[in-house]
C-alpha cells in the first residue's frame, strides 16, 4: 500500500494570512548536484542575506547535512549568528568595514576576507587582543572592479601578508576572487579571469604564501566552468534552487530545485460594477462587473510596487495579473467571475510544479533576477519550514 503524503506542517498563527513556505530538502537537493559539479573542490554554501530570504541557519543546517563543507556571509555579525545558533562549520565573511567586531571574529573562529593593507593591519591588531591569530582570505580583484587589490596593488598586499604571517599575528588560508559575467555562457572575461586569477596566486607564492583554499567560483561557474573550481566553490543563489542566470538554464534542467513559495490568502472578497477604480491612483480600472480579491502582501513585505499591473499571482485556479498599485501591505487582484472564497489561498511564486509562476517569472515581469525577488522578502513575513532537523 502507498503510504499517504504527510500533511503540511501546522502554520504558526502569524502565518495565517501570509508565509514563506521553505524546502528544506529543496536545499539538501540542490546541494547535493553542486557538490557533485565542484568535483574534488570542496563546496562553500553562501547563506548571506538571510540565507537570501529563505532563513539563514535552517538552510546552513540543510547545506553542511547535504554535503557543503563551509559557510559564506557577507558580514561578520552574520557569522557570530551562525556561532550563536551552534553551528561549528568553517565560516568565511568578506565584506569587512571600519570598526567590524574583528576580535569577536577571529575569537569565534571566524575566516576573514582582506583586500587592502589597512584592513590587514587592523586583523592583525584584533588578533593581538584575541592572543590567536587572523584566518585571512586575501581577496584579488581580477575584474569585477568590485572588492578586493587590484593587480598593481596585489604585490604590496601579499607583502604585507607575508610579513604578519611571518610575526605569527595572521594566518593566510585563502586567496579568492569573483567573476563579473559567469552567467553569461562564453563571455570573454570568464577564462581572462580564471587566467588573472592563476596568476595572481603563482605571484602570491613567489611571497612564500601557499593557502590551501583558491577559490573563485560562484554558483553558474559551479555548474558550468569546471576550470573555476580550484579548491572550492562558493555557490549562492543555487542553494536555493534557482538558475543563477536564464542563459543558463531552467532550475530543472541544472539539477536544482526551488525551494520558497510564497504564499497568501484571500481576505477580503467582493462584487464590484464595471468603471470602479482600483487602488491608489486607480491605475487599474475594472472594465465590466467583476470579483476583486483583497492579498494582505506589499512592499513593506518586499512585494515590489513595479508589480502593479504587471506580475502574476496564481488563486481559484489561474494565473491573475495584480490589479492596480501594490500597497505597502495589501495589493488586489481581478477575478473575473470565477469562485472565490475568503481565506483561498494565493500563490505569488514558488517552483511553478502546480502552474503558479515562478521567482524567475516575477523577475522576468520586473526587468531584474530572481535574486532579487527571494532576497527581498521581508521579515515580517513568517518562514515556515518542511524538511527541518532537529537542532544539535
Amino acid at each position: 500500500m502507498t503510504p499517504s503524503p504527510a500533511p503540511p506542517p501546522a502554520l504558526p498563527p502569524e502565518a495565517a494570512q501570509a508565509h514563506a513556505l521553505i524546502d528544506l530538502d529543496a536545499v539538501r537537493e540542490s546541494v547535493a548536484t553542486l557538490v557533485r559539479r565542484a568535483g574534488p573542490a570542496a563546496t562553500m554554501a553562501v547563506v548571506k542575506a538571510d540565507g537570501y530570504g529563505h532563513g539563514m541557519v535552517p538552510c546552513a543546517r540543510a547545506a553542511l547535512e547535504a554535503g557543503a563543507s563551509w559557510l559564506g556571509v557577507t558580514v561578520i555579525e552574520e557569522a557570530l549568528a551562525l556561532r550563536a545558533a551552534g553551528i561549528d562549520a568553517p565560516v568565511l565573511a568578506w565584506l569587512i568595514a571600519p570598526g567590524a567586531p574583528l576580535a569577536a571574529a577571529i575569537a569565534a573562529g571566524v575566516d576573514l576576507a582582506a583586500g587592502s593593507p589597512a584592513t590587514l593591519a587592523a586583523l592583525a591588531a584584533a588578533s593581538g587582543e584575541t592572543g590567536r591569530p587572523a584566518r585571512v582570505h586575501l581577496t584579488l580583484d581580477t575584474g569585477l572592479g568590485r572588492e578586493g587589490a587590484s593587480r598593481s596593488d596585489w604585490p604590496a598586499l601579499c607583502e604585507a601578508a607575508a610579513k604578519l604571517a611571518a610575526d605569527g599575528r595572521l594566518e593566510v588560508v585563502g586567496i579568492w576572487s569573483h567573476f563579473a559575467f559567469a552567467d553569461a555562457p562564453g563571455h570573454p572575461t570568464v577564462q581572462a579571469q580564471i587566467s588573472r586569477f592563476s596568476e595572481g596566486c603563482e605571484l602570491a607564492a613567489g611571497y612564500g604564501l601557499r593557502p590551501v583554499l583558491r577559490h573563485l567560483a560562484n554558483s553558474a561557474a559551479t555548474l558550468l566552468e569546471p576550470r573555476a573550481h580550484f579548491d572550492l566553490v562558493r555557490p549562492g543563489i543555487a542553494v536555493y534552487g534557482l538558475s543563477p542566470g536564464p542563459a543558463l538554464g531552467t532550475p530543472a534542467e541544472l539539477g536544482l530545485r526551488p525551494a520558497m513559495s510564497l504564499r497568501g490568502r484571500l481576505t477580503l472578497v467582493k462584487r464590484v460594477p464595471p468603471g470602479s477604480g482600483v487602488s491608489y491612483a486607480h491605475r487599474y480600472t475594472t472594465d465590466r462587473e467583476t470579483t476583486l480579491g483583497l492579498v494582505p502582501l506589499g512592499y513593506a513585505d518586499g512585494i515590489p510596487r513595479a508589480a502593479t499591473n504587471t506580475a502574476e499571482v496564481l488563486v481559484a485556479g489561474a494565473r491573475r495579473r495584480i490589479a492596480g498599485t501594490v500597497c505597502m501591505d495589501q495589493f488586489v487582484v481581478d477575478l473575473g467571475d470565477d469562485h472565490a472564497s475568503l481565506g483561498d489561498e494565493v500563490v505569488l511564486f514558488g517552483p511553478g510544479d502546480r502552474g503558479e509562476p515562478t521567482a524567475q517569472d516575477w523577475a522576468d515581469a520586473l526587468g531584474t533576477i530572481n535574486y532579487e525577488i527571494v532576497a527581498r522578502i521581508g521579515p515580517r513575513i513568517p518562514r515556515v519550514y518542511l524538511g527541518e532537523t532537529a537542532a544539535p
